[in-house]
């Protein structure tokens, strides 16, 4: 391999991955405002549970069109382009109108001769967006947290079983978004100075934007009206939420449930009843959970005062009206390669939390007598058995 010095540093000749790119060309954001539909954007979601470690995980593939917002999300165990190939093609044969274009990023499970030759040969007009401009692929970008993060959250999956578990949620959640989850998309973009206005078109469905293309067939129509009139969205909602509570338990055990309660055990009248009051509790999704915080109990740093810490607290037991500033003038005057002021708000913070604990004290000291008290003056107070008898006695 050629090397060449350039500028202190070595410049090695590309491979076939970057004679690859060159010859995908490139698509930014301002190109292509109102396409055909069938122009894809397509990307990966990684669920390795927020902090990325070694390992394979289950992926999501999405694919998003750019003119009606029509959403297609696919599961992989892991990131490979052979499932990327499958995908497009099962796609393809599911999509309502023809496949005309994908876009993607550089990832190397796009950018492989595989892939090239795929879309050459089925005539689909592949391009690429430009290296760490996450804003030329804007439309699945956006679908990447509305939908995929909204649905799965942040959990961890890995496994062929987290994997089909997925896929059946996607399988269900598809048909809610696509026929009956409306969506803003921008219609014109005005810049004022810094000022920038924006304008957006009427929320609709991807349903309706499909059915409103004069590029689709009556035919195709037709059997999307059918197939909408034929669906149940508050149904889909349910199914949805079954298959959320099995991937959540999914993520939290590493493996798949066995056998899980479903909502569809849940009357349809408390089902609608919850709907009403399920804002006031956050987000109601299986998969969105707030993890348990640990209480923060250890010392990330070593204590300043560990030493003189004693000495402190005779000066505040002296003089209890000392400020944190003279008391740390004093360190400073006692050991001046050690304190600066560095230390004088710890210092503040360590004497109010004493002052707090011995106010506490002084307290709960106070009110121990005084109960103390009450309860002896009650004593005192109640005559004893014996002279209730004596005066009984002394009476009769």
């Amino acid at each position: 391999m050629r090397e060449q010095a350039f500028s202190g540093q070595r410049r090695r000749a590309g491979g076939i991955g970057n004679a690859i790119r060159r010859a995908v060309p490139i698509r930014t954001f301002s190109d292509g405002n109102d396409p055909l539909p069938g122009y894809l954007e397509v990307d990966f979601v990684e669920h390795c549970g927020g902090t990325k470690i070694d390992g394979d995980f289950v992926h999501s593939f999405v694919m998003t069109d750019i003119a009606t917002g029509w959403t297609e999300c696919l599961t992989m165990p892991y990131r490979s382009g052979a499932f990327v190939l499958e995908h497009i093609e099962r796609v393809r044969r599911a999509l309502p109108f023809p496949l005309r274009g994908l876009d993607c990023d550089n990832d190397t499970a796009f950018m492989n001769a595989a892939m090239l030759d795929f879309c050459k040969a089925t005539g689909i007009e592949l391009t690429r967006s430009r290296a760490y401009k996450k804003n030329d692929q804007a439309w699945v970008e956006q679908k990447n947290g509305a939908i995929v993060r909204r649905l799965v959250g942040y959990g961890r999956l890995r496994g062929l079983e987290a994997t089909a578990t997925l896929a059946s949620l996607y399988e269900v959640s598809r048909l809610y978004i696509n026929f009956f989850q409306p969506s803003f998309k921008l219609k014109s973009k005005t810049r004022h100075g810094a000022r920038v206005t924006k304008r957006y078109e009427a929320p609709l469905t991807p349903l309706e934007r499909v059915l409103r293309s004069a590029s689709v067939s009556e035919a195709t129509k037709r059997r999307l009206r059918a197939q909408f009139r034929a669906l149940d969205p508050l149904d889909l909602l349910r199914r949805m939420r079954d298959a959320q509570q099995r991937v959540a338990e999914c993520s939290a055990s590493g493996v798949a449930p066995t056998e899980t309660k479903t909502s569809a055990q849940v009357p349809l009248a408390d089902f609608l009843t919850s709907l009403g009051t399920a804002w006031q509790a956050g987000e109601v999704r299986p998969t969105h959970h707030r993890k348990a915080r640990v209480p923060h109990d250890w010392r990330t740093r070593e204590d300043p005062f560990e030493h003189t810490w004693p000495k402190i607290q005779q000066w505040l037991e002296a003089e209890p009206g000392i400020t944190a500033q003279k008391l740390h003038e004093r360190l400073t005057s006692m050991a001046p390669t050690m304190y600066s002021g560095a230390q004088l708000r710890t210092l503040q913070r360590r004497v109010k939390v004493w002052r707090s604990n011995r106010a506490r004290e002084l307290v709960t000291r106070i009110l121990g007598d005084a109960d103390a008290m009450t309860a002896g003056a009650a004593t005192l107070r109640q005559p004893s058995l014996q002279n209730i008898r004596t005066v009984t006695i002394t009476r009769e």
